[in-house]
């Protein structure tokens, strides 16, 4: 098609980390719809989370990567691997520890922190989920609360 070669090529990858189908019950019955939580990321240092519903999969999806954009952290990158230093946050009932590693260790983390990292462009870190919740959502808008907290590096 001719339009796809002018289309605008978004920067940003994107990792749907959760989709549900929630249900409002009304007089009639039920009324279903789909949420979605969207990382989304440049690799380069950008990254967010976004969380939209709508009536079907694909406009739930459209909407949290906009949300996504709205809610970008920058994080500032050591040697552009890793992380200047280490940091703790809590989002809810989630815990994380995001822990600098050295050149080559590769990225240590597990679930919805570990597409949170990747997608921001950290290579060499260790990350721990401390909180026993197993939802993807609170860990990780806690990895991006952590990601928020990182101090540019006095060199």
């Amino acid at each position: 098609m001719v339009r796809d070669r002018y289309a605008k090529k978004d920067e940003f990858k994107e990792k749907v980390l959760d989709l549900r189908r929630v249900t409002r019950v009304v007089a009639g019955g039920k009324r279903f719809r789909f949420r979605a939580t969207v990382v989304i990321g440049d690799e380069k240092g950008r990254v967010g989370v976004g969380v939209a519903k709508g009536l079907d999969v694909a406009s739930s999806v459209n909407k949290a990567k906009l949300e996504g954009k709205k809610s970008m952290v920058t994080v500032v990158l050591r040697d552009g691997r890793t992380i200047p230093h280490e940091v703790h946050a809590k989002y809810s009932a989630a815990k994380v520890v995001i822990k600098p590693a050295g050149s080559g260790h590769g990225l240590k983390a597990g679930g919805a922190v570990r597409f949170v990292l990747s997608l921001a462009g950290i290579k060499d870190a260790t990350a721990k989920c401390l909180g026993r919740t197993p939802n993807k959502l609170t860990n990780a808008l806690a990895a991006l609360e952590a990601l928020r907290q990182i101090k540019p590096s006095a060199k």
